[in-house]
């Protein structure tokens, strides 16, 4: 594979559409689509920008999900808390942040930071950590208008349930499948 180019061909509020142009094994020439939240001015910029946090949260045994309506699958789906960091701010402090947005919740400790990786790499350079969290308090909703999201905990039986049942972004889909059967 040899990269040959890439242009922006959709600058959007967030998302920045890009086509990249490369030579197949074969030696044709492909286009390729992908999204970035990041204004890119060359390949070498692809992938370098950490653009976010997916946090798996526990308190009192229990492992929390979030029942999301989400625009692109015109329906709800059981995810992780998650968000992009804001300009200047930490990934500590975004997982603060975003706990209490979409739960109310406040951080009681960082279990563990995973190193960056690609959320969806087959049309996306975006690149997020999962933080593995114990949380506290009560659940409320302090979420924009924009967002429609239900946060509940949920025991390893009940989780084990909603695996076979609902549906669930992949990340909370290994998360919960993983709590279920004690890897985390």
């Amino acid at each position: 594979m040899k990269f040959l180019g890439m242009k922006k061909v959709r600058d959007g509020k967030y998302l920045k559409g890009y086509e990249l142009a490369y030579l197949n094994k074969s030696g044709v020439e492909k286009t390729y689509e992908m999204v970035s939240f990041a204004e890119l001015k060359n390949a070498d910029e692809l992938g370098k920008k950490i653009n976010g946090i997916s946090i798996v949260a526990f308190m009192d045994g229990k492992m929390l999900l979030l029942r999301e309506f989400r625009m692109g699958v015109n329906r709800f789906v059981y995810n992780l808390c998650a968000g992009m960091l804001e300009s200047g701010e930490t990934i500590e402090e975004c997982i603060a942040r975003e706990l209490y947005e979409e739960t109310g919740l406040t951080l009681k400790r960082i279990l563990r930071i995973l190193p960056p990786s690609f959320a969806a790499v087959s049309i996306s350079d975006v690149k997020n950590q999962i933080a593995f969290v114990e949380v506290s308090g009560e659940l409320s909703d302090h979420t924009s208008p924009n967002e429609d999201i239900e946060p509940h905990f949920y025991t390893k039986e009940e989780m084990a349930e909603l695996l076979e049942c609902e549906e669930l972004s992949t990340r909370a889909q290994l998360a919960g499948f993983c709590f279920t059967q004690n890897l985390i």
